[in-house]
């Protein structure tokens, strides 16, 4: 059992916490809550850690019990846990993750590919809704810019729900040189834009699909919302001018998977 806040691995666990940075460099991302460890691949899990609480409980539920005796754990004294947890009230479960390699060769070697493509949305709840969502619809991947919020940002992966562990993502230093590779491979791209005229169900999603969604504040660049093949809009009643960046999200995801049961 780890005793001591000064024991080198508490330390490390808590730069990781505290800096993207450090998490980046290590190859690792963090998770907690005993849903977050009963959905990780196990090849992906390198380290995970029980408060003395927690442990106590793990041994009540055949399949944290069984899971754990795999992957083995580190016991935490009471006090200290919460040094290294993200939130307010932790359940006392923390794995250390190892990173997924997606690459965009490979996810555009998909047939009838849907795509998010994100320009730099801030709100890590939006990302992992996003994320979430997007599990649900079937999409293929999420095409970021290197903007956007930290998609292994402890509330994005909450907000995730697990679909972190499942839904390829990349993030693209171009994202307009993204999108011409993306009709370079038959891909249609739609930016959700103001200057839409024609909803969004106007349109077909059976083939390659790409949806384009801006930041929270001030929507997509001019330079991205150009480089698309057709402005979508989104059909408002009263004086709303735009839905949150996830509904947006959500609503197109959903249309396409509608169009292609």
């Amino acid at each position: 059992m780890i005793t001591s806040s000064s024991n080198p691995r508490i330390k490390q666990l808590a730069l990781w916490q505290a800096k993207a940075k450090e998490r980046r460099a290590a190859g690792i991302f963090l998770v907690e809550g005993f849903k977050m460890f009963l959905e990780a691949p196990e090849a992906q899990i390198k380290e995970v850690y029980l408060s003395g609480e927690a442990a106590e409980k793990a041994g009540e539920y055949p399949e944290v019990r069984e899971k754990l005796k795999r992957t083995g754990y580190e016991t935490v004294a009471p006090g200290i846990f919460g040094k290294i947890s993200d939130t307010l009230t932790p359940q006392g479960i923390l794995c250390v993750m190892m990173r997924p390699e997606y690459r965009l060769e490979e996810l555009l070697a998909i047939p009838r590919p849907v795509f998010m493509v994100l320009e730099n949305l801030q709100d890590p709840g939006n990302l992992g809704t996003i994320v979430r969502t997007g599990e649900g619809a079937g999409i293929t991947g999420i095409l970021m810019s290197e903007g956007t919020v930290d998609i292994y940002n402890a509330k994005t992966i909450r907000a995730t729900m697990g679909s972190v562990y499942r839904v390829p993502f990349v993030y693209v230093e171009d994202l307009c040189g993204t999108i011409r590779l993306l009709r370079e491979r038959g891909i249609r791209t739609y930016a959700a834009h103001l200057a839409g005229e024609k909803s969004y169900a106007d349109f077909s999603y059976r083939e390659g699909t790409a949806f384009l969604i801006g930041n929270e504040g001030k929507g997509l660049s001019a330079e991205l919302a150009g480089s698309a093949d057709q402005y979508l809009k989104i059909p408002m009643e009263g004086r709303v001018e735009s839905l949150n960046a996830a509904i947006s999200a959500a609503l197109l995801m959903y249309e396409a998977y509608r169009q292609r049961q």
